[in-house]
Order: C-alpha cells, then structure tokens, then sequence
C-alpha cells in the first residue's frame, strides 16, 4: 500500500517510493504529481534531496536531482514539497545574489521578498507588447552608434569562446541607462562569478542589481531553472513600471542543460545532437522579454551565445539569431588585432535602429557599413598589393579610412561613451 501523510491543513498527501536512479535520472511509484512539481526525496543517512518532476513513463513519475549527488537508496520516501515552481520576488533582492532555488549566496542573511512569480512566466496577449521605437543607452560607441539598441530588445552576442563577451557585457552594465539589472551567469566557471561581481557590478550599480548565479558543475535542472529565476526577477520589475535590464551569460549553456534534460529522457537527438526540446525553450525563454504597454516598463535583454568552434552556423546560435531582434558578432580576428570589442560590423545587425534614430544617423552608420563591407570584401586583394589605387572610388575610400573606423570601434573596458556622444561622433566622421 501506498502511504500517506498528513499536512498542517488536515489533507493526506499520497508518498511515493524511489524505484530507480541512474545519477541523473529518478523514477518514483506512486508520486501522482504535474510536471514542475517540487519533491523531497528522504536519502540512505537520513538527510533529504530535492527534485523536480520532469516526465513520466508508464505508471512512474520521472524526477531530476537539484542538489546534486546524493546517496539514494531504492524504496527511499519520495515526499511532495510545494513552491517549486514560484519565485520569490520584491524589492529586496537588489543588491543581492542568489542561487537557482533563490538562497541566498552572498552571506548577507534572508531576503526579505513580498510575492510570488511563476518561473515559467505568465501568458500575455500579444498586443500587450509594446513596439520598440525609443533608444536605450548601453553606453559602448560601437553599438550606440551602428547598431543602435532600443528599449525592450533583445540582441544576442554571439562569439567563440575567449573573444570577448563578457567584457562587453560589463561594459554594457556599467554603461546602460536602466533603473534594475538582472544578471544569470549561468554554466560558466564558479571564478568568473566573484570576479564578474568584483569588476562588473562594483560600486553604485550593485544596489540595483540582481544576480542569479550557477556554475557547471551544477546539475542541468539548476542551470536551467536560473536562467528562468532571472526572467521571472525582470518580469516582477517590468510589471512595476521599472526599466529593467536583463543578461544571460550564457544561453548556450541554458540550451546544454536542456539538452541533457531531454535526451535523459529518451527524447531523439537532432541538429548537433540536441533534441527538439533544447531548441523550443530558446524562444520561450527569449519572448519574455520586451516592453510591456500596461505597466510602461521594459526588459531590455542581452543574450550571449557561445559560437562553438567559432562556427556562426551552430544550431543554438541559428535559434537564437531568429528570435532576438538583433545580434552582435564578435570576431576573433579582430581580437587578434587588439581591437575591443571586437564586434564584426558587416555581420552584426539592430533590426529596430531604423526606427529608434534620425534619418542622418541612420545614413551615417550606412556609409561606415559600406566602408567596412568594401574593405572586407576586397581584404586579401588589398594585402597581396593586387588592387591598383584608382579601380574603385568606394574600395580607396575604404582603405583610406581603415584606420578611422577601427578607431571608432575601439573602447576602453572602463570606459562610458553615452548615446548623444556616439551619435554625434558618427555623424561628425562618417555623415554625408
């Protein structure tokens, strides 16, 4: 027989047993309960583990781990423990950092929160999204100026790894005009968390920050709850009126976990190995972001997207490329040359700067494109000496302001360049 217990308001709650555990994956009898159901699983030295229903197959209930190993034992107490799903949100988790299941990492004691918000986020009509048409600050020359971002975008940074992506992304931080910033480090080195707080979000920008951090070596359940912990954070301020700045470091590894997820639980492998799952969440997760036309706020999103191999063609970094409204690339051969960021001009792209600039921005960022795209086009003729000065107007005025135009890409990590500034430097240089 199955057992039961009872809870503090009279109700018998049904108690499943553990019938299998494979180090990844937990099966349950008798633990009747929704996907996204929390569960406490009593372990073999008494302690207890949390899980999360994921699947089912035939008559068992499919779980995966949230606190990592622990030592199950077969026929184990497999108990239901409520608020898996919710986050807890309000004003006092500025200035805080906190993990997956919203504890507290930074040793500053509880955090006092005041409601509740679905990790999954909540069904919104569409019509309540309103269009981007104002320009957001981000504080970098480069995107300011020729891939201009607008308030409730969202843009990937897509790059290879060492190129650069989380340096611009810090210089994004300390540089955007938003009243709450939203961070998930996600899947990257447990390192590079206390670094990204020492030199990232020191000073003043701390105080309005939220980070949801989650190394690697964290189970995939965790890594992809924090990515949907930090969304549901942004969307808690942006349904209080706030200006809310939200970046994902890294989408991939959001993806990877997923993968993980899906193919644990016998779902097939597709493109790259990565079942149909892994490649739906990114666009459920990435349309949470916007500018909300009830309350007046904005998540203004940044994704970074890890190119593996450098191959822009990857099938996390397609997903994505097709959902954001927006991408910057980042390129290793102008790392290489010592030029930060590295952002590849030709092949990055704003799809709402034409309509969040004037008419002579627009036409100046133009004609610095078609310089760029000139030289590149023509690069391995020009450095074998083959093209003759004179050929073609466009390739000598390319190769004339060569020098200009790395210049102007060219920014310091601690350095602030605000939008009016960018704009009028473009124009001043490149306008007609």
């Amino acid at each position: 027989m199955l057992d039961r217990v009872q809870v503090p308001d009279g109700r018998a709650q049904r108690i499943g047993k553990l019938a299998a555990y494979d180090g990844l994956m937990l099966e349950a009898t008798g633990f009747n309960q929704p996907i996204g159901a929390g569960a406490r699983i009593i372990t073999a030295d008494g302690a207890s583990a949390r899980a999360e229903v994921v699947g089912f197959r035939g008559n068992r209930t499919l779980l995966m781990a949230l606190d990592g190993d622990a030592p199950h034992a077969s026929g184990a107490r497999v108990e239901p423990f409520a608020g898996g799903n919710m986050a807890d949100v309000g004003p006092g988790l500025l200035g805080r950092v906190v993990d997956a299941l919203g504890a507290p990492l930074d040793g500053l004691g509880p955090i006092a929160t005041v409601e509740r918000w679905p990790l999954a986020g909540q069904q919104s009509n569409p019509l309540d999204r309103g269009r981007v048409t104002e320009p957001f600050d981000i504080g970098v020359r480069a995107v300011n100026a020729l891939l201009t971002a607008g308030i409730g975008q969202r843009i990937a940074i897509i790059a290879g790894s060492g190129v650069g992506k989380s340096v611009l992304m810090g210089q994004m931080i300390a540089g955007a005009d938003a009243d709450v910033v939203v961070v998930g480090l996600i899947g990257e080195r447990s390192r590079e968390v206390s670094d990204f707080l020492a030199t990232k979000l020191a000073g003043k920008i701390r105080q309005k920050s939220v980070v949801v951090a989650v190394p690697a070596d964290h189970a995939p359940l965790l890594r992809l709850r924090a990515a949907m912990r930090a969304t549901a954070i942004a969307e808690y301020f942006r349904a209080q009126g706030k200006k809310v700045l939200l970046l994902i470091d890294s989408l991939t590894r959001v993806a990877h976990a997923q993968r993980e997820i899906g193919l644990s639980l016998g779902e097939p492998p597709t493109a790259k190995g990565y079942p149909p799952s892994a490649l739906g969440l990114i666009p459920r997760l990435c349309e949470r972001a916007g500018a909300d036309t009830r309350s007046g706020g904005s998540i203004t999103a940044l994704y970074t997207v890890l190119a593996d191999g450098d191959d822009t063609n990857d099938p996390i970094v397609d997903a994505a490329r097709a959902i954001v409204d927006g991408h910057i690339i980042l390129s290793r051969a102008l790392g290489e040359q010592g030029v930060y960021p590295a952002i590849d001009v030709g092949r990055s792209l704003s799809r709402v700067m034409p309509d969040c600039v004037t008419p002579d921005h627009l036409a100046a960022a133009a004609m610095l494109r078609r310089l760029w795209s000139a030289y590149e086009e023509n690069r391995d003729l020009i450095l074998m000496g083959a093209y003759q000065p004179g050929g073609d107007a466009t390739i000598d005025d390319a190769i004339a302001r060569r020098q200009d135009i790395l210049a102007f890409l060219k920014q310091a990590p601690g350095e602030r360049i605000a939008f009016a500034e960018s704009k009028a430097a473009l124009i001043e240089g490149f306008g007609q």
